[in-house]
């Protein structure tokens, strides 16, 4: 934080040591404009701004931050509000295990809210963040660290904000009686609605605009949480629906939001629109919006203020100018003002015609419609309805648009982003503040006829940074508070005050300001007194007005020696009471009443005794003279005094003239000499002053002229001669005396005076011999006369010239240059020869000067080519330059003397001319005859030569030092030398010496090479054969390491690009002595001194150290050694003239540290070592800033190597053998460590050596020696047989080891390449995936699928098929049984009475529950609680016998219903989540699949997860690629597909189309028996390829179906699919043939059988494939690659027999490794689906958070608390009921074939899915099938998965069922239309004539059924639909 006052040039030192840190309380500081007030906070940026009213405290939301300041910024309370552990994707708590995605997020305030307190209830301060979902808290008002609520465990309904910082979010607080709860009709509640946009991240079903309670909380509702009975904005699509809330504001008794959103209605742009609900609608019928147009294309609101304008309340909004049909605002916006009641009398009219005239205005144009895809529509409803129903009701349409928008034309526009407005009413004008989004405030006067003025701009917030919508007037309306993104300013609304005179308060032309003429102040309007009356309030912003002013006085000047009545004209003069009076005031003398009469004002003038003095060397005083009114200075107009007496003091040479010719009237009387303002003088005679129409200056006594020469030289004797006129009126007998003043001195000559004709009189001066001590040429003296005492007036430019020939002239040639006039002659007499004037010269005068003389010549050398100047010094080199010129040769060639540089007889310069060759010789100087001048010195002529450069190469940036050398280069001047590479200077850097310059490289602006010049004048040398060449810029990517300790010496690794461009790279530190930090630090807020900015400035040094080039894109540099007394303020590395400054390159500062310290070894005595081990030493932070890498010891003249390095300790390994010493004074060797330039002297180390222990006697040694024999010979005999057994063991050990390596190895690399070839696959695949290329099958296709497994023509593709006649009473009838099954009793009696029949079967039971689906889907709320019901009457009977089994299978109508219901809340998960990982599984199995052999009999395949499907014959086949010839359009395209030559023809087919139609749904394709296969050869070879023909091989009974084997069709042939001719369409009948196609396989909703891999439960071959018998007679069996096993000669009962059961489990390894390389391959896939359905990452899906809250009810309300049992109940409804079957069929999802070695596939793996879910352990043994073998390691995984998903939903709390309603709601919306309603209530209605008298019977007994007429609607159906003759 910065003080203005500091100077701007010292700002880049301060700004790191004034910003406090961030944890002190910020400090309030005055702008440069001294009336704002700012305070810098943390948050940026800065949210949102709230003030509290009555108090004034101001309340502050930013990035996790949040202030409480009161109304003068200063803080009061601070508190931080993040970042916390966040993620979108994850509902909190955030537990960090199961929300991987979660990383420590900022917390953005979102919402910043008063609520006001209840009775003794305080308010609160409502505070919502972007963290966990946008919940709220509320807040102390008092002191905001307090929290009153927190949502410290939040349900779903209480994610308020949205989620992403920018996504806009908006809410207003509003209280409304309490109807239901708190006290009866007498509580107050307090709720708030909130405007948020849609989120794509977390939950994305919260409505537009929603009703939160805020109090009172009764348990169990919970503060901020939305309730269904509080209403809310229902749509249809919440992401077309995603409305950017802009501002919601209330008024009267309605609720208004600004937004903007695409107009789903119209033209698809952007707009924006204003709504409107009662405050007391809870149900949002009154909702009703409007579009605001504003005129010019500004159609994004940005910020909008509810206002008034003209005493009107008005909208004022900003608008900007979308960027072509984006939301994106561009800079150019607009405000624009709305009036109230223009905008309601809008939205009354849009409900008026939506209510009564069905949407369409008079002209039938519609006017109206139902926005948000619900479905309601506008009506006909009695014209009265409106105003019965203001705020709608149930039976109106709602939400309801208006078609046609409010129009408005910009009040103000602008081309920078305008973000912020707010208005103020001052005097009845309107007042906008605008706020920009580069940190202006704009100042708007808003007329009546809605144009503005702009008439102020104020830049807030100098950093530039974007005004925050949220701008606020205090209280008083004195100030704005403009929040901006890191300060809060408080800026005046107006500078009145500030103005302290009439015309500055004027020319602010501030709407708030006027001068208040009377009070003499700038103010506004109120605070003066009289401003009703004309002329006394003059406002400043009218242009017309102008102050108070005095037009003129009377008179203007006047003597000071005079009294006078003084007159003051006057304007604008305001009426004055009878009572009150002014004075005038003459500068500061008392105040003289003033008489007024009319606009005139006159006072006396004050007495010449009370005037001031006169100022020093003026003759007049100006006093200002005031208009008074009190104390108060109305206006102030000048007036002058003179003194004539003064004017002739002033003027002494010539008093007459100066008194006559005065502006003031002066006269001058001559014989008194006095200068007066009378008419008269003492002695008579006057001279009257010019301005009297009198002669004036002409009448003075004057000398007016030298009559004799003005020229006189010194030491001659002269006469002087004046002339004078109008003298003759002097009669007195004075004598006239001539005075000539010399340097100060008079010297007075008598005159003799002679009378000339015509007033004209002579007077001759006596001769004089004049002398004067200064020693130049010409000396101007005054003369004039006097007369007695009195001077007589000279012209000012009479002046003698008194002159000295000898001054200056010193040779014969200057002496004869003087001007002829004075008479100076070169005079050759004694002692010398001098310069005199001509009389005084007593020998002959010389008519003519001795020879030139040369006694310098610079510079001795040239170029051949001449162009440098030569400068010639010396005497007598001429009188002028023309006596030169052609006169100087040089070396014998003429050289151009040049007219600048020549000064008589002393210098000439002239240019150099070219000598064509290298010559020598003086320089010679001619004058006239005489004989030429010649210089000692000898010029040369000379060819300098540039041979070489060093470097060739440098940085465009420039900064190279260029070595140039050659011969010869000290040719001319130094400054005549320059050099140049290409048109760029190089700069000259040292001393250049004969054979070499250097010279530093500017800047370059584009890269290649250029020639090197040096010029030596205008002589140019090329470096012959060879161009510097510019190249790029290095470029540094990486310097590590970051830090540093201060020795230094580190080494840096810099990375980049062109290191090897610069010539000497250096890295530098910046640094600064601790003193000074000091000093900045006690006087951080102070004025700086002129001694502190000196030490500032000059003690910033920077120390460098060299680095070294590698390679072009490497170099090191070693860290610069700093001391520890100076702080590091920056690193940078130098190269040449790029500098980087470390921070740049990573975004990350580096780092200097302390030292590393280190302890020695021993304090005193050598550190004893004993061979072997290794030296510790101790320190402090010695891996700080070093690693050990870079750490070296030396122990003497050796190596100790560093083997470890931490903190504390450093471990180094000596020699075995003591070193060396390297110290000639002591010979044990000291350890040294070095890290950079750090070297430690540890201390010296000596070895032992010889043992330390007393000597052992001879006796105890040979005794131990023999001892010790005895039991090494034993141990090695123990040994050596151990050792034989152990070697034999390992030997077979190691053979089974790399058995199992090799075969683990093999698998491994089996599985790597199968899965990098599966990956290139997928990649070209995802591709197509991302886009439209997923074939999702649409809504209907997968209801059908689902709901009517199986069935070849579902209800949903039928019509009614009904005779005409017939079709409307039925329909009538169908419709009244629609209304039957809306009753909830009705519907439960039905299901129960249809369920107790024995005849209802399962497969009825299914279909009954997908006719009610079909029926009901337009109301899945009601079928949804109705399934709720119904489940609960399972749970009942279940309960008492075995709650496990419930949901197992579907037994009950409920069952399926569930199912149902689960398939249709879960597709828009598999459209968004789920469906893409099951098609890239289904993608891969394919892939993986079609790579191997298949057979086409009996769908066994080499790939597969199957065993029972595996191939296990070993069977040779090799890829072949065939070139398709693909018909596009009218050409034919070649295209390559991978095939296998065991394929069969029709399988060749399929692949075909899969590559040619690959992305494309498989219903699009067309079928393979359709087309024929043809292969094609040369012109005119076409062979048409099939399964069967007559070529097939028959062996016996068997015939084997062809394959491109078969036919020998080579690798690379072209074959072509063409449509089947007709003829050829029919198939064998004597043949059994299996296509290995299959529709569909059986829904997989019973779970009898949970091992479904099992290939004892696979006994379905027949049921699920469907074969083409023919009737066998001819006994022909078809096979592909196996024969089938099961010959029909053996009997049944033998054919699976115990040791073939045995067989074929013991699998041969081979088989097992294709298993796993299979499961290897898939792996990726598998997890990621199993994944995508379980993970928590992103919430759950709705349903299934509602569903398991219900489960866990009903576990609850049932007393059943076995989690176990909820455990399996939860799968059953979801894993097994929904999973499973999409994932063992993904047809019903995906529109792609499944055949059957993909269904073997996906069985395995949805086998594992089901064992995932299941609770019991996975054991898996010898018996275990191999499917479970296959995933025994993933399993457990995978059951961690199932549980965390399930837990993760339980412990997410409940309260979804509002969420869940409004799903339904628009899931019954979205796909109702999907369903054909009338076909299912016509089958449902077979089933209730099937059971009519049970149902009827049913309802009859009871009760309820009774009252409500059931069985009597029923039969009234019965009578419609059939006629059906009933008992009515």
């Amino acid at each position: 934080m910065l003080a203005s006052s500091i100077p701007s040039s010292l700002l880049f030192l301060l700004l790191p040591l004034l910003l406090p840190p961030p944890c002190h309380p910020a400090d309030v500081i005055a702008n440069s404009d001294p009336s704002v007030r700012w305070v810098e906070l943390n948050g940026a940026p800065l949210s949102h701004l709230v003030l509290e009213p009555g108090v004034g405290h101001l309340y502050v939301g930013g990035v996790d931050h949040l202030y409480q300041l009161t109304s003068d910024l200063e803080v009061m309370s601070h508190v931080r509000t993040g970042p916390h552990l966040d993620s979108p994707d994850c509902l909190p708590p955030i537990v960090p295990q199961d929300c991987p995605s979660a990383t420590p997020t900022h917390n953005h305030n979102k919402l910043l809210l008063m609520e006001a307190g209840q009775g003794v209830q305080p308010g609160s301060l409502i505070v919502c963040g972007s963290l966990f979902q946008g919940i709220c808290d509320k807040r102390s008002l008092t002191n905001i660290s307090q929290l009153i609520y927190q949502t410290s465990n939040p349900v779903d309904t209480q994610y308020v904000a949205a989620n992403d910082p920018r996504v806009s979010t908006v809410a207003l607080v509003i209280t409304t009686e309490n109807k239901q709860e708190g006290g009866g009709a007498g509580g107050i509640m307090s709720l708030m609605l909130v405007g948020r946009g849609y989120t794509s991240k977390g939950p994305g079903d919260i409505p537009p605009i929603t009703t939160r309670r805020l109090s009172p909380v009764v348990p169990p509702r919970r503060a901020f949480s939305q309730e269904e009975e509080l209403g809310k904005l229902v749509v249809g699509s919440y992401s077309e629906y995603n409305n950017h809330f802009v501002k919601a504001v209330a008024y009267g008794n309605h609720i208004y939001f600004l937004f903007s959103r695409r107009d789903m209605w119209h033209k698809k742009e952007y707009r924006t629109y204003a709504s409107r609900l009662c405050v007391s609608d809870r149900s949002f019928y009154s909702y009703v919006e409007v579009p605001l147009m504003c005129s010019g294309g500004y159609n994004l609101a940005q910020a909008a203020w509810l206002g008034n304008h003209s005493g009107e309340p008005a909208l004022f909004v900003i608008m900007a100018a979308g960027q072509a049909s984006t939301p994106v605002a561009t800079g150019r916006s607009a405000l624009c003002v709305y009036g109230m009641a223009k905008l309601d009398a809008m939205l009354l009219r849009a409900q008026e015609v939506c209510y009564t005239e069905g949407g369409r205005g008079s002209s039938g144009q519609e006017e109206a419609y139902i926005e948000y895809a619900v479905s309601s529509k506008c009506l006909k409803l009695p014209k009265d309805s409106l105003s019965e129903y203001p705020c709608g009701g149930e039976h109106t349409p709602s939400p309801i648009a208006s078609a046609i928008p409010l129009p408005a034309t910009p009040t103000f526009t602008s081309t920078t982003q305008l973000t912020a407005v707010t208005t103020a009413t001052e005097a009845g004008h309107t007042i906008a503040f605008l706020g920009n989004r580069e940190g202006h405030l704009h100042k708007v006067l808003v007329r009546s006829d809605w144009s503005g003025d702009l008439y102020g701009t104020l830049l807030v917030d100098s950093d530039g940074s974007s005004i925050s919508a949220d701008l606020l007037l205090d209280e008083n309306q004195r100030h704005v508070y403009v929040l901006t993104s890191s300060r809060l300013s408080k800026v005046p609304v107006s500078s009145c005050e500030r103005q302290t005179d009439c015309q500055s308060c004027l020319a602010v032309r501030d709407p708030y300001c006027g001068w208040c003429v009377l009070e003499g102040r700038c103010s506004r309007k109120h605070l003066c007194q009289r401003h009703t009356q004309p002329n006394h309030w003059l406002w400043s912003f009218e242009p017309t007005n102008q102050c108070v002013a005095v037009q003129s006085l009377q008179p203007a000047n006047q003597s000071k020696d005079e009294q006078t009545q003084v007159t003051l004209s006057v304007i604008q003069l305001p009426a004055l009471t009878e009572a009150e009076s002014l004075s005038c005031v003459f500068g500061l003398l008392p105040p003289q009443p003033a008489i007024v009469m009319g606009t005139s004002i006159t006072c006396q003038s004050p007495a010449p005794e009370l005037l001031p003095t006169m100022p020093t060397g003026s003759d007049h005083v100006i006093l200002p003279v005031s208009l008074v009114f009190g104390r108060v200075t109305i206006t102030t107009g000048n007036m002058t005094f003179y003194d004539c007496g003064a004017v002739s003091r002033l003027n002494q040479s010539s008093q007459c003239l100066a008194c006559v010719s005065s502006v003031w009237r002066c006269n001058w009387c001559p014989l008194d000499q006095l200068c007066t303002h009378n008419h008269s003088c003492p002695n008579q005679h006057i001279i009257l002053n010019q301005r009297q129409d009198s002669p004036g200056p002409t009448s003075c006594p004057l000398v007016f002229a030298l009559q004799s020469s003005a020229l006189v030289p010194l030491g001659m004797s002269t006469t002087v001669v004046l002339r004078g006129r109008n003298l003759d009126i002097y009669t007195d007998e004075a004598q006239y005396v001539c005075v000539v003043e010399i340097e100060g001195i008079q010297l007075n000559l008598t005159a003799a005076v002679e009378k000339k004709h015509s007033n004209t009189n002579t007077f001759t001066c006596n001769p004089h011999q004049f002398q004067s001590a200064v020693s130049q040429l010409q000396y101007s003296a005054p003369v004039y006369l006097r007369r007695g005492d009195r001077r007589i007036d000279a012209s000012p430019d009479l002046r003698l010239q008194l002159y000295d020939c000898s001054a200056g002239q010193s040779d014969c040639s200057q002496c004869r240059a003087v001007p002829e006039e004075y008479g100076c002659v070169w005079c050759p007499g004694s002692p010398s020869p001098s310069c005199v004037y001509n009389q005084s010269c007593s020998s002959v005068p010389a008519d003519s000067c001795p020879p030139p003389q040369i006694t310098q010549v610079l510079p001795v050398s040239g170029p051949l080519e001449g162009g440098v100047l030569v400068t010639i010094s010396g005497s007598n080199l001429g009188m002028r330059y023309q006596d030169v010129v052609g006169r100087v040769t040089v070396a014998g060639v003429l050289c151009l003397p040049q007219p600048e540089g020549y000064q008589i007889s002393t210098r000439v310069v002239c240019e150099l001319q070219p000598s064509g060759k290298q010559r020598e010789g003086p320089v010679l100087v001619t004058m006239g005859t005489a004989p030429a001048g010649m210089s000692t010195q000898i010029f040369t002529y000379q060819d300098p030569q540039v041979l070489d450069l060093i470097p060739d190469k440098g940085p465009v940036s420039g900064g190279t030092r260029l070595t140039i050398r050659g011969r010869q280069l000290l040719t001319g001047q130094r400054s005549d030398l320059s050099a140049f590479l290409g048109p760029r200077p190089c700069y000259i850097v040292e001393e250049v010496t004969d054979s070499q310059l250097v010279c530093q490289t500017g800047s370059s602006n584009q890269t290649g090479g250029v020639p090197v010049q040096v010029l030596f004048g205008k002589a140019e040398r090329t470096v012959p054969g060879i161009t510097f060449h510019y190249l790029d810029d290095p470029v540094i990517t990486d310097a590590k390491p970051a830090e540093s300790f201060y020795a230094g010496g580190r080494v840096i690794t810099v990375t980049g690009r062109n290191l090897d461009v610069v010539q000497q790279p250096i890295i530098a530190v910046w640094v600064e002595p601790l003193e000074v930090q000091r000093v900045k630090r006690r006087r951080r807020l102070a004025l700086l001194t002129a001694k502190q900015q000196l030490v500032f400035n000059s003690t910033m040094t920077t120390v460098v150290e060299r680095c070294t080039v590698l390679s072009s894109s490497q170099m090191t540099c070693l860290t610069p050694t700093v001391t520890p007394e100076v702080k590091v303020k920056g690193v940078w590395f130098q190269l040449d003239n790029v500098r980087v400054h470390y921070e740049s390159i990573k975004g990350k500062s580096f780092t200097y540290y302390s030292n590393p310290e280190f302890f020695p070894l021993n304090r005193d005595a050598p550190y004893r070592f004993k061979p072997g081990g290794v030296i510790a030493v101790e320190g402090q932070d010695l891996t700080r800033a070093i690693s050990r890498q870079e750490v070296t010891a030396r122990l003497g003249d050796q190596e100790c190597e560093v083997k470890t390095l931490d903190n504390t300790h450093l471990y180094c390994e000596p020699p075995e053998i003591q070193p060396m010493s390297v110290d000639d004074s002591n010979e044990l060797p000291s350890l040294k460590v070095f890290m950079g330039n750090l070297q430690v002297d540890l201390g010296l180390v000596q070895y032992d050596s010889d043992s330390l222990l007393p000597p052992v006697p001879l006796a105890a040694q040979i005794g131990l020696g023999a001892g010790a024999a005895v039991i090494i010979l034993s141990v090695l005999v123990v040994i050596l047989m151990y050792r034989r057994k152990s070697k034999q063991a390992l030997r077979d050990y190691k053979k089974v080891l790399l058995q199992l390596e090799t075969l683990e190895i093999n698998v491994g690399d089996q599985c790597r390449k199968e899965f990098t070839d599966l990956m290139t696959e997928m990649m070209d695949l995802s591709s197509d995936v991302g886009g439209p290329g997923l074939p999702l099958l649409d809504y209907r296709t997968y209801a059908e699928r689902v709901f009517f497994p199986g069935q070849q023509v579902a209800p949903l593709s039928r019509q009614l098929d009904l005779p005409e006649s017939r079709r409307q009473t039925v329909e009538q009838g169908l419709q009244q049984l629609n209304n039957l099954l809306n009753n909830r009793l009705f519907l439960t009696r039905f299901i129960h009475t249809l369920e107790a029949q024995q005849g209802f079967s399962q497969r009825d039971r299914g279909y009954v529950a997908s006719l009610l689906t079909m029926a009901l889907h337009d109301k899945l709320e009601y079928f949804t609680e109705v399934m709720k019901s119904l489940l609960q009457d399972l749970v009942q009977q279940y309960g008492a016998k075995n709650p496990k089994l419930m949901l197992r299978r579907t037994e009950t109508v409920v069952e399926k219903m569930l199912t149902n219901w689960m398939s249709i809340c879960l597709y828009s998960f598999l459209k968004e989540v789920a469906g893409e990982p099951l098609y890239m599984l289904y993608r891969a199995i394919k892939y993986q699949v079609d790579k191997g052999p298949v057979d086409a009999v009996t769908g066994k395949a080499k790939r597969t997860l199957n065993d029972s499907h595996l191939l296990r014959e070993d069977i040779d086949y090799c890829a072949v690629t065939l070139t398709v010839l693909v018909k596009n359009g009218a050409e034919v395209q070649p295209c390559p597909v991978k095939v296998l030559d065991t394929d069969t023809i029709t399988q060749v087919k399929d692949k075909i189309l899969d590559q040619v139609y690959r992305g494309a749904p498989f219903s699009q394709r067309p079928a393979a028996d359709s087309l024929d296969l043809e292969w094609r050869s040369g012109q005119a070879g076409h062979l048409t390829l099939s399964d069967d023909d007559v070529t097939a091989v028959v062996q016996g009974r068997w015939k084997r179906m062809n394959t491109l084997q078969h036919y020998k069709v080579p690798d690379g042939a072209t074959v072509a699919l063409i449509p089947r001719s007709q003829s050829s369409s029919g198939v064998g009948v004597n043949q059994v043939f299996q296509t290995g196609e299959r529709r569909y396989s059986q829904t997989w909703t019973g779970h009898e059988q949970h091992d479904i891999g099992d290939p004892a439960s696979k006994q379905k071959a027949v049921d699920e494939t469907p074969m083409l018998e023919g009737e066998e007679e001819e006994g022909l069996r078809l096979w592909h690659l196996v024969k089938s096993s099961e010959d029909p000669e053996i009997p049944k009962h033998r054919k699976s027999s115990m040791r073939e059961r045995e067989r074929a489990k013991a699998i041969p390894e081979i088989y097992l490794t294709r298993l796993l390389s299979m499961k290897g391959t898939l792996q990726k896939f598998v997890d990621d689906v199993f994944v995508a359905i379980l993970s928590t990452k992103r919430p759950p899906p709705i349903a299934v958070r509602f569903f398991f809250d219900f489960l866990d009810d009903m576990a609850e309300k049932h007393g059943i608390d076995d989690p176990e049992t909820v455990h399996i109940w939860k799968t059953n409804s979801l894993p097994l009921r929904f999973w499973v079957n999409i994932l063992k069929n993904p047809q019903f999802v995906l529109d792609v074939q499944v055949s059957d070695s993909i269904d073997a596939v996906l069985s395995v793996i949805a086998q594992t899915f089901i064992d995932s879910c299941t609770t019991s352990e996975h054991k898996v043994g010898r018996d275990s099938p191999v499917n479970k073998l296959l995933y025994a390691r993933e399993i457990p995984r995978y059951k961690q998965l199932v549980e965390r998903y399930y837990s993760d939903i339980h412990s997410a709390a409940s309260g979804c069922y509002q969420e869940m309603n409004s799903t339904l709601t628009e899931l019954s919306g979205s796909f109702a239309s999907e369903m054909n309603s009338l076909v299912a209530l016509h089958e449902l209605y077979k089933y209730i004539n099937k059971y009519y008298d049970q149902i009827i019977m049913s309802l009859e007994e009871d009760s309820s059924g009774q009252k409500m007429q059931l069985a009597y609607r029923l039969q009234q159906v019965a009578a419609l639909v059939e006629n059906k003759v009933t008992d009515l």
